[in-house]
């Protein structure tokens, strides 16, 4: 069974998500780099946490991509069915709604705690999503994984949340822990001591890079690419919180620790950019193979913010902004795919572009801005990362060019095969 309003009151609200995102950016004010449209209220008075939420030039763009990205999940799942038949049939699109107004908190939260709750409740939508509306019998067991992977690294990320907060209140004496605050503005505005750092950055880290992800944290991605939708794949794949959270709090909370570490950032993310396109050349299934390939480009946002500079930086915001249309865009493109011909196995596929020249259109286009395009957002966010990258790591560097040539020849041999073969 289906449940055609539900459908309809999804769409509808995703697109007026869409709308007031749109409004958000015509109204924020660029000359002024502070935060914007702040809203606070107060939420547990005893421990000075808050509901305060609000905008910068960091986040501003985020809300758009995240809310266009979710309309096209809501299409790409206009026919889906439960697998449970007592399930409710709106419950798929309202738990997509959930996990829209989940994800928008994360980029909007201004108190540590809220951005904490924000950022575990996405876990809960996602995995009866998964669970209930997966693909094969494997679905559950990589729900299961996922949930448990990411409760495992929230733990070091609400220490570290809780260490900045307590290393700035313990900084101003014993007795100033009754002026506790988990305000981020304040927080940014006082730095932290620099003995503190070391240790702050290595659980936000840890707690980020489970969700980025980064090796050897990286083994929840492979079930769930082939075990979740294919558009919740594209928004577990597209938004990159994980990323997101390294340029929020892990860095500005602890630059000196994050400084002194930096050939540990080069590091990850070069490991992570080699691994992902090597993993992606072996994949068997388009899914699979998309999935490596995100790997492989968010080790060059970790290696473009080793570099620690402003035009590294632009470039690995673009480069996330660009995951939520081209990387999200390919998952949704398979989504239909998978709806009309029941695979998206390379093997059993052929000829695609004759039946669905459009899908398949589209999916050539985001797969040739996911690997960088002269003409695509991909194009500049790569060359502003591995520029930067080549002055402060050369090595590194070097390596991220051999890594976007595997990631190319990952893509193109796959599309060539399941697009331009011979018509099965």
């Amino acid at each position: 069974r289906r449940a055609p309003w539900a459908q309809w009151i999804a769409l509808v609200t995703t697109a007026l998500t869409l709308l007031l995102s749109l409004v958000i950016v015509a109204v924020f004010d660029g000359a002024h780099p502070d935060f914007q449209l702040l809203e606070s209220a107060a939420w547990i008075a005893d421990l000075n946490i808050a509901y305060l939420v609000g905008v910068d030039g960091l986040s501003l763009l985020f809300l758009p991509a995240t809310a266009l990205l979710f309309c096209g999940a809501v299409v790409a799942g206009w026919r889906v069915r439960a697998a449970a038949s007592p399930l409710a049939p709106g419950m798929y699109f309202a738990l997509l709604l959930l996990l829209e107004a989940a994800t928008l908190g994360v980029f909007c939260a201004l108190d540590t705690i809220l951005f904490f709750f924000c950022w575990e409740f996405t876990l809960v939508p996602l995995y009866f999503l998964v669970s209930l509306w997966g693909i094969g019998s494997g679905r559950q067991a990589a729900a299961v994984r996922y949930f448990l992977v990411m409760l495992v690294g929230g733990v070091p990320l609400l220490f570290g949340l809780l260490a900045v907060a307590f290393g700035h209140a313990g900084a101003g004496g014993p007795n100033s822990l009754a002026s506790l605050t988990f305000d981020l503005p304040t927080l940014l505005a006082t730095p932290l001591p620099e003995g503190a750092q070391m240790g702050v950055f290595l659980l936000l880290l840890i707690g980020f890079g489970v969700k980025v992800p980064l090796l050897p944290v990286h083994t929840w991605l492979p079930s769930l690419a082939m075990g979740a939708p294919a558009a919740v794949t594209a928004l577990l794949v597209g938004l990159k919180l994980g990323a997101y959270g390294l340029i929020r709090f892990a860095i500005p909370l602890a630059p000196i620790a994050a400084r002194d570490l930096h050939w540990l950032l080069a590091g990850l993310g070069t490991v992570a950019i080699l691994y992902g396109a090597v993993a992606a050349l072996a994949q068997s299934n388009l899914r699979g193979m998309l999935a490596y390939a995100s790997v492989s480009h968010v080790g060059l946002v970790v290696l473009g913010l080793a570099s620690f500079s402003v035009s590294a930086l632009q470039g690995a915001l673009l480069l996330l902004l660009t995951f939520s249309v081209a990387t999200g865009g390919g998952f949704l493109a398979l989504a239909f795919l998978q709806r009309r011909t029941g695979s998206t196995d390379i093997a059993q596929l052929g000829g695609v572009m004759r039946s669905m020249p459009l899908l398949s259109g589209f999916f050539l286009l985001f797969g040739l801005a996911g690997i960088g395009l002269p003409g695509t957002s991909g194009f500049p966010a790569e060359l502003l990362i591995i520029v930067d990258a080549l002055h402060s790591h050369t090595g590194a560097g070097l390596a991220a060019l051999f890594g976007t040539v595997l990631a190319a020849a990952a893509f193109l041999a796959p599309f060539r095969q399941a697009f331009l073969g011979p018509l099965r």
